[in-house]
């Protein structure tokens, strides 16, 4: 039920993120799901991959300033308001979500939906009375 995250800090620069797939990509490590924020200076970019541990090993020898955290991960029906009634049903109980992020599969018609919350065991046990199906990293 819960996804863990890479968050790597990069200089806001022509090049770096390059720089980053480059060296992933050399540790024959696939990325899953990816979300970029900017400011000015610096960006964050997040990051599930197919092996996190060993991308966290490789991006700290190549430098990089990385965090590890972990997201609640569910499954919605890839359709016109599935994700409006997850975000409701939190939005009732005030959980205040962070940031998320998600993607599509388009085979099982599903969207994967991550979100970054204060307390991840109360919010899994919120979705799981409400009927939501959680997922774990290595179904991703």
């Amino acid at each position: 039920m819960f996804v863990n995250q890479i968050a790597v800090f990069l200089e806001n620069r022509a090049g770096r993120i390059n720089e980053f797939a480059q060296c992933l990509a050399k540790a024959n490590i696939n990325m899953i799901a990816m979300s970029i924020a900017d400011t000015t200076d610096y960006g964050i970019l997040r990051v599930i991959t197919d092996d996190n541990e060993k991308a966290m090993k490789v991006l700290k020898e190549g430098g990089f300033n990385i965090a590890s955290t972990y997201l609640v991960g569910f499954e919605v029906d890839d359709k016109p308001g599935a994700m409006q009634r997850v975000i409701d049903i939190l939005d009732k109980k005030q959980i205040n979500i962070g940031y998320l992020y998600s993607f599509v599969r388009p085979i099982e018609k599903k969207a994967i939906i991550l979100i970054k919350v204060d307390d991840n065991e109360y919010v899994a046990n919120i979705l799981r009375e409400n009927g939501i199906t959680l997922i774990e990293r290595n179904i991703l």
